[in-house]
Parts: structure tokens; C-alpha cells; sequence
């Protein structure tokens, strides 16, 4: 198999369990963890095969391509640390609450 279908098929199958975890996460940090973290490397697989695909195209749209992963890496976290903290300013709770610092934890 060609590099440039395994990063294919890793990137959809990345963003897939992304979606799994949006719908199966029971609040809003642990489904902005699942989508953010999942969006970034799925996104991030798929234009660097895209960008290795595109041997016809001019050089131009792979340095494209490429700039727009690097992009996709710094922001993504940016934007959902805002969420994140826009939902903790606005008083949003989280549902599953983890101590692991409890007596009955192993």
C-alpha cells in the first residue's frame, strides 16, 4: 500500500472515532476533547496525503497544503482551549467528575 492511502484511510478512520466520541462523550469537555483532539489529527493526515498525492499539480498548492496543516496544528487547540474556558466562565459543569486521589480508586 502506498504511504498517501494509509494516511487516507488513518485520517477518516481517526475523524470517525472523533464522531463516535462526540456522540458518546456525556458533557461538553469530554466531547470538545474527543472532537478537537481527533479533528486535528484526522485533518492533519488527510492534506499531508492530499499534499503527497498532488504530484501534478504545481508546487505551489502542496506548500498550500502543507501551510495549512501547520496552521491546523497551532489552532485548533487555541480555539478549543476558548471554548473550553468560555464554558467554564459561563458556569457549565462538567458531568463526570474523576478524583483520583479518592480512597476506593486502585
Amino acid at each position: 500500500m502506498n504511504m498517501e492511502l494509509i494516511l487516507l484511510i488513518l485520517g477518516n478512520a481517526i475523524m470517525i472515532f472523533g464522531a463516535i466520541g462526540v456522540l458518546r462523550f456525556p458533557d461538553l469537555y469530554t466531547r470538545l476533547h474527543a472532537s478537537t483532539k481527533t479533528d486535528t489529527g484526522g485533518a492533519m493526515s488527510i492534506l499531508i496525503a492530499t499534499a503527497l498525492l498532488a504530484t501534478i499539480a504545481p508546487w505551489t498548492i502542496r506548500l498550500k497544503l502543507l501551510i495549512l496543516t501547520l496552521l491546523i496544528a497551532m489552532i485548533n487547540p487555541m480555539i478549543s482551549h476558548a471554548i473550553a474556558r468560555g464554558a467554564h466562565k459561563s458556569g457549565i459543569k462538567p458531568i463526570a467528575v474523576v478524583d483520583m486521589y479518592a480512597k476506593d480508586n486502585p
